[in-house]
């Protein structure tokens, strides 16, 4: 670390990338160290703009001294490059945007490598640094609800709502369970612990084979039974959302990106908004989550401890998106 600070390398400059650089530089005990584009324009843009080497390989990342690296490519391309993060011995400590790779077996090596090389390690499912679902889970955790029975989780945005079927509009090739569907089941993963798929649904709204919509429903190895719903074609929706629905045996919390609802059944009734809550960072870029998970792996580097969700833990939802595709009979 030069005088202190972390210095930090981004692969991948598209808008994740550009979302985590800026907090990074705003964070005091952070410096970005270097960028890796593949694209020959916006490599041209950046070498204008900033001042740290920019490269077009990985590879040569390596002997920049980076103490960390943000991995914000294309999902498919996350496999290919954390192994060379590893082999190149560029850093250990990883971040990576969600999901961990495209699909459970990528993951499962992912993680091999963790254990082999070490370091502190870490995917952005930034929900979970969500003031509203940190209370659920506090008001979980305490029994405020009583036992949990049983859950609904929905996963819902306007991109494609009213677009007709064979329409020129491309929607992500991973399909909308990868795409937005992940947050939902690490919430539940988070809130409930792990858990297998019964059965699932997938439709296809835009085009024959794309994945645009899912039903499914899982049961935790504690008992507890949940169904998910995730669609991109859900109206009312400016801005991707996610939501549950917590039925336990003393009453019920509803919680969404936006708000936090007790209710007990008997008139008496609860709700927190997320200002109520204290969702305050100290710098505010996209949403006040990505700061807070910024600063959560930052915090592991520098004093060598571990951060959440880890490679380990989030190759469960890799596994589990899988188990949804199979359900489905929607894997190659």
């Amino acid at each position: 670390m030069n005088a202190g600070k972390l210095k930090v390398g981004v692969i991948g400059f598209g808008k994740m990338g550009m979302l985590h650089a800026g907090i990074l530089n705003a964070l005091p005990e952070v410096e970005l160290g270097a960028v890796c584009e593949k694209s020959g324009l916006i490599r041209k843009f950046l070498r204008k703009i900033l001042k740290v080497p920019v490269v077009d390989d990985v590879a040569k990342l390596s002997g920049m001294d980076l103490d960390a690296v943000y991995v914000t490519t294309t999902i498919t391309a996350h496999f290919c490059v954390i192994k060379s993060l590893y082999e190149f011995g560029v850093t250990s400590n990883i971040f990576v945007e969600k999901t961990l790779a495209s699909n459970f077996e990528e993951a499962r090596k992912i993680c091999e490598l963790a254990k082999k090389f070490g370091g502190v390690n870490m995917v952005g499912y930034m929900r979970r640094f969500s003031v509203p679902f940190i209370k659920a889970k506090d008001l979980l955790d305490s029994g405020t609800i009583g036992e949990p029975l049983w859950f609904k989780a929905y996963a819902y945005s306007s991109d494609f709502f009213g677009v007709e079927g064979d329409s020129k509009v491309c929607a992500p090739q991973i399909g909308v369970v990868k795409d937005l569907g992940c947050h939902a089941i690490d919430l539940a993963l988070w809130l409930f612990g792990d858990f297998k798929v019964e059965n699932a649904e997938l439709k296809s709204v835009l085009s024959d084979g794309s994945m645009d919509s899912a039903r499914f429903e899982v049961r935790a190895s504690s008992g507890v039974t949940g169904e998910f719903s995730v669609s991109w074609c859900v109206d009312g929706y400016r801005i991707p959302e996610v939501g549950f629905t917590i039925q336990g045996s003393k009453g019920y919390l509803s919680v969404n990106d936006d708000m936090l609802e007790l209710n007990f059944g008997n008139g008496s009734l609860r709700k927190w908004f997320k200002h109520d809550i204290g969702d305050n960072v100290a710098f505010w870029l996209g949403s006040p989550e990505y700061c807070r998970e910024n600063e959560c792996f930052v915090r592991a580097v520098l004093n060598g401890g571990k951060a959440e969700p880890s490679f380990e833990t989030a190759a469960k939802v890799d596994g589990l998106i899988d188990e949804v595709l199979d359900r489905a009979g929607r894997r190659e």
